[in-house]
């Protein structure tokens, strides 16, 4: 089963923790199961992985030998000093994959009992995101600054226009294959997967209309439907190679592209996508439209998005006549 599904390390190579291995064959089946079949999404598999993966080691530490043994004031302890080391949303977000954990173990009678379902994680409310945002003058700026003479250009402006234009997440944008790019009433279309497996189609701006049909027609990829829409760079021929580009490799372009433009701001993945969102807001858009182009559920999500009221604060600091 492990060579079907992608799994995180040490679970693909069979190294299960020790408190796992002590409960038996029936625990350990069970626990393989949980990050097969019952978690799909592999960003989601590789955090529930750490997050279970550090609970169990600290359970070792302390004396705890096997799965069974532990108690909700073991969970509970765990979350505390867990949040005297990390951030209220990293703390809830490790607690969910410990408590999702033992309900599947729950569930197939590994266990009786959830240990994690009465242990309360940190308060935390959010109000605004903190996903560094460009200003439209800044954005322009990085996808200028691209030299579009090479593949890896072609590619960089296309990934980057995508995310402001269409308000794509970064994940549904590397997994797109080109035929994922099409025409429809005489406009060009992108079709993104997005949270949940939900398909998610946009028209394309006019300028993400030029970047995309530059990047497939220059980079030689509009034959190869089935292929990966945006892919690694050969090092020996510096041409696009059919390996999909990772998100970490995206990261890093990102943050070389926007250095290279002198934007001082620390950017990252879902920066051009808040862009996009904000630009779009202070244009007129409105945050239900906003929503349901970035696919999100809730307008509350777009809201943390929503840095216009940052040029207000701004404004009034600079009241500040001293």
């Amino acid at each position: 089963m492990n060579s079907l599904i992608p799994l995180p390390a040490p679970i693909a190579s069979g190294q299960l923790p020790a408190m796992i291995e002590a409960a038996g064959k029936r625990a350990q089946t069970r626990f393989v199961e949980f990050f097969t079949a019952q978690i799909r999404n592999p960003n989601t598999r590789r955090a529930y992985a750490q997050a279970v993966r550090e609970f169990m080691s600290w359970c070792e530490m302390v004396g705890i030998q096997t799965i069974a043994e532990v108690q909700p004031m073991h969970v509970a302890a765990y979350v505390e000093q867990l949040g005297q080391e990390r951030a209220a949303p990293t703390v809830k977000q490790r607690l969910a994959a410990i408590r999702h954990l033992f309900d599947w173990l729950v569930t197939g009678q590994v266990i009786p009992v959830n240990p994690a379902s009465s242990v309360r994680g940190p308060r935390h409310v959010v109000k605004k995101g903190k996903t560094p945002v460009l200003s439209p003058k800044e954005a322009r700026r990085v996808l200028d600054a691209i030299d579009i003479t090479t593949p890896a250009g072609l590619r960089d402006r296309a990934l980057i226009g995508l995310m402001v234009y269409s308000f794509a997440r970064i994940g549904a944008a590397l997994t797109m294959k080109v035929e994922d790019v099409y025409v429809q009433d005489r406009r060009l279309w992108v079709r993104l997967r997005e949270k949940g497996g939900k398909r998610h189609e946009m028209p394309c701006h006019h300028n993400l209309e030029v970047y995309l049909h530059e990047y497939l027609a220059r980079a030689g990829i509009e034959g190869d439907p089935k292929g990966p829409l945006f892919r690694t760079i050969g090092r020996s021929t510096g041409q696009l190679t059919r390996t999909p580009l990772p998100q970490a490799n995206a990261y890093a372009m990102i943050r070389r592209r926007a250095a290279a433009a002198g934007i001082k701001t620390k950017v990252g993945n879902h920066t051009f996508r808040a862009t996009g969102i904000t630009a779009y807001l202070k244009n007129g858009g409105t945050l239900e439209r906003a929503a349901s182009m970035a696919s999100h559920a809730s307008t509350r999500t777009t809201q943390l998005y929503d840095r216009r009221s940052d040029e207000v604060t701004l404004d009034e600091v600079e009241r500040i006549a001293v």
